[in-house]
């Protein structure tokens, strides 16, 4: 599906958007579930990569394709590699098989789970012989994607002696370890986490208890994005956000300040409003933990002409896509002057946006969205539209309600 993207000039808006819950957190609670039959689930995601992660749980022995959800295969990886008696080939789209997967595979090793590569060492697809792992201690490198650490974390109160894991080195993303060890805390699974050492003590049962999903940050930062490219007086309120949160795309809250956009919490709800046009001629942010908004941080800073600095982003490379180098060919495109290395990028202030230029998504759901709110600004084409699904399959009927004209080519 091809889309031709637009918008009224001088665009205000006034609405509301209702954001499933988080992806980060559906599936974590997901697999929690699958382990303790006493845990159900509020406000769950209904993205593709939750749909997914939902049915490989519930593979006994064969063939478990999840596509191109890149948490799904790290997650399951642990779960089927402590699931004694089921044996599975986990495996995804030839994207997945280019995802590296030898970090999570040799600390599993090394607890003792019999895992095996099906072609190529290091990659997907894998075969998992699922076994009564009694071992606990083992270490990962600190600065690898978090999803790694979570998927060991997320079973470790599973097993006999639960799991004692050392991070090696400078760690990164730590909001999203910090939620997974919150999601443990929630359902009574005592954990520490001091230094660089986190410690899942073993529990056999969880009481009754239902697990409520916050609405997704990641597809928040999109609104973020539109109500910094809109005239002042624009006002989006999306639901459901805790202030407290535990995913760490909330500090949207804080970045966004730098281009005049509020951020207002009332009653499970944000209220971001566009309160002023005076912008820094550059901004510059580490990213390291929450390098799934770089994407939206760099397109609204060439929409607004404002340069950019955004370092920490060295995950962005075995995402669905190299984000890194896709942001630089798609921007390039739109008339940017735009350079990156393997874990940052620079953008340097300019005025020009090229008109209907096509926007290719290489099979990446935040390509597609991020790039969207510029419609405000230019007439956009996004190929491959329908990839959006993977996390927000309600995006482009949320963005024509707020009055974006959205057409197929």
């Amino acid at each position: 599906m091809k889309l031709h993207l637009s918008s009224p000039s001088n665009l205000c808006i006034e609405s509301k958007v209702t954001i499933t819950g988080s992806k980060s957190e559906s599936n974590r609670c997901l697999l929690l579930k699958a382990l303790y039959n006493t845990i159900s689930i509020s406000n769950i995601s209904n993205s593709d990569d939750a749909q997914v992660m939902e049915k490989g749980l519930e593979v006994q022995n064969g063939i478990v394709d999840i596509h191109h959800a890149g948490t799904a295969m790290r997650f399951l990886t642990s779960f089927f590699a402590t699931q004694q008696g089921r044996e599975v080939t986990l495996t995804g789209s030839q994207r997945m098989t280019e995802r590296p997967i030898k970090v999570l595979v040799d600390a599993l090793k090394e607890l003792g789970a019999e895992i095996s590569y099906e072609k190529n060492e290091g990659y997907p697809p894998i075969r998992i012989k699922g076994k009564k792992i009694t071992k606990h201690r083992v270490s990962l490198p600190a600065n690898i994607s978090s999803q790694y650490i979570s998927s060991l974390l997320l079973v470790a109160p599973s097993l006999e002696n639960g799991i004692e894991l050392e991070l090696v080195g400078k760690i990164t993303s730590v909001p999203y370890i910090k939620m997974t060890l919150s999601l443990l805390s929630e359902i009574g699974v005592e954990n520490s986490f001091e230094d660089n050492t986190i410690k899942v003590y073993p529990k056999q049962q969880v009481n009754n208890i239902d697990l409520v999903v916050e609405s997704d940050w990641s597809s928040a930062s999109y609104f973020y994005s539109i109500v910094a490219l809109c005239e002042v007086g624009t006002k989006i309120e999306l639901s459901a956000y805790k202030e407290n949160s535990l995913q760490g795309d909330s500090v949207l809250a804080s970045i966004y300040t730098s281009f005049g956009v509020e951020t207002k919490f009332e009653n499970n709800k944000v209220v971001l409003s566009k309160t002023e046009d005076k912008f820094p001629k550059d901004f510059s942010w580490d990213l390291s933990n929450a390098p799934d908004i770089a994407q939206t941080i760099a397109v609204t800073c060439f929409g607004l002409g404002i340069g950019c600095e955004l370092s920490g982003l060295h995950t962005l490379k075995i995402k669905e896509t190299d984000r890194l180098e896709a942001l630089h060919t798609e921007l390039t495109k739109l008339g940017a002057s735009i350079t990156v290395t393997d874990k940052s990028l620079s953008l340097k202030p300019t005025s020009i946006i090229n008109e209907d230029v096509a926007i290719d998504t290489y099979n990446d759901h935040r390509m597609a969205m991020a790039f969207a709110p510029l419609a405000i600004k230019s007439g956009i084409i996004i190929n491959d539209a329908g990839v959006v699904s993977k996390s927000y399959p309600d995006y482009w009927t949320d963005l024509k309600n707020l009055q974006f004209k959205v057409s197929e080519i």
